[in-house]
């Protein structure tokens, strides 16, 4: 008996834990059933959610010229623009190339029946991407760059500097969605043993809607840099995933030992 009971608890590490997950769609969902594989009680609780971005115009002229075929390379750094592609029916023509920042926004596009060309290998990030860019691409090329009105013009910048011809559109505006009153007491209290941060704009609203979190609440960040932009927000960063992937940050908080959670379980 007692062997059984260990080994379900080396093949459940999480068992006993709640686990916030700050975003819903088919993201959410995946790493709700990921964590319930693992033992843990999955919270999911979106965070954010993307807005229309103020001027329209300028998104659908971008969408038409991409449509007729006029840039080389397109850029998505988040899973969200992804979800911008599917609401205007973009077509990506098949000589344009489609570079992704992180496994989950490659996930979603090959998920709604894009291609992805290439997903950064040394550094997942959007200076990744620009480096790994200039290294295939050393003639000038037109690219396009979808962002977040709030995103940092890293990638832009890097290109327009390697001699890159750069049209850099806001696709989307980052807005906050409120909890219920249920998931905050939840929060406050201690009953979610972990929250997952998986950006800096999740970040800042963990900050903001759970301005009283316990200190033995685990706060797991899905990578270094988004563990950089909690740290400034003002959350303390208990775990930060080794890449930038759901199973990398999910595989990350189950190495984390949780005392009262492990209790839970035992009861």
């Amino acid at each position: 008996m007692n062997s059984q009971l260990r080994s379900t608890d080396e093949a459940k590490p999480l068992a006993g834990w709640r686990v916030l997950v700050p975003r819903g769609g088919p993201w959410g969902d995946s790493v709700a059933a990921n964590l319930r594989k693992q033992g843990a009680v999955p919270v999911v609780a979106p965070l954010i959610n993307f807005a229309s971005t103020n001027d329209q115009a300028t998104l659908e002229t971008a969408l038409a010229d991409l449509a007729a075929g006029k840039f080389d390379w397109l850029t998505i750094t988040s899973a969200t623009t992804v979800d911008v592609l599917v609401s205007y029916r973009a077509t990506i023509p098949h000589e344009t190339k489609v570079a992704a920042v992180g496994e989950t926004t490659s996930a979603a596009l090959q998920a709604v029946g894009y291609r992805v060309d290439l997903v950064p290998e040394r550094d997942n990030s959007a200076a990744g991407m620009a480096e790994q860019l200039v290294e295939l691409e050393p003639e000038p090329r037109d690219i396009l760059t979808l962002r977040s009105e709030i995103a940092k013009p890293v990638l832009t910048r890097h290109l327009i500097e390697a001699g890159h011809r750069v049209r850099s559109v806001v696709a989307y505006r980052t807005v906050g969605v409120p909890v219920t009153q249920k998931i905050a007491t939840d929060v406050a209290s201690g009953r979610i043993n972990a929250i997952l941060v998986t950006s800096g704009s999740v970040a800042e609203q963990v900050h903001l809607q759970f301005p009283e979190i316990p200190a033995d609440t685990v706060i797991a960040a899905i990578g270094p840099r988004t563990a950089k932009d909690a740290k400034h927000a003002g959350l303390d960063v208990d775990v930060i995933a080794d890449e930038q992937t759901a199973t990398a940050l999910i595989d990350a908080v189950s190495r984390y030992a949780l005392p009262h959670a492990l209790d839970e379980a035992q009861s």
